[in-house]
């Protein structure tokens, strides 16, 4: 059974990895216009973590790639191996 959530219940949910560090807080979601999938999660990256500093940041935002993404709870989870 598929669970569907709302984009708004997304909002500033926070971002951790699979190992616990935490990322940021979730802004927005990049959606290719062809199929209607979701391409890549748009975090506000965390200034306190020093995995962050590590990864390659776009316009002042992290983007994980959404096959990274592992579970969407009360956490938003991503893989960390993918974020290399």
């Amino acid at each position: 059974m598929v669970k569907y959530i709302v984009a708004e219940q997304l909002l500033g949910k926070e971002v951790i990895t699979s190992d616990g560090f935490y990322l940021g807080k979730f802004v927005d979601a990049e959606i290719n216009e062809m199929t209607g999938k979701i391409d890549r999660v748009l975090v506000e990256p965390s200034g306190d973590s020093g995995l962050v500093s590590k990864l390659d940041l776009k316009d002042g935002m992290l983007q994980i790639p959404y096959n990274a993404i592992l579970a969407v709870n009360d956490f938003i989870i991503a893989d960390r191996k993918s974020l290399a």
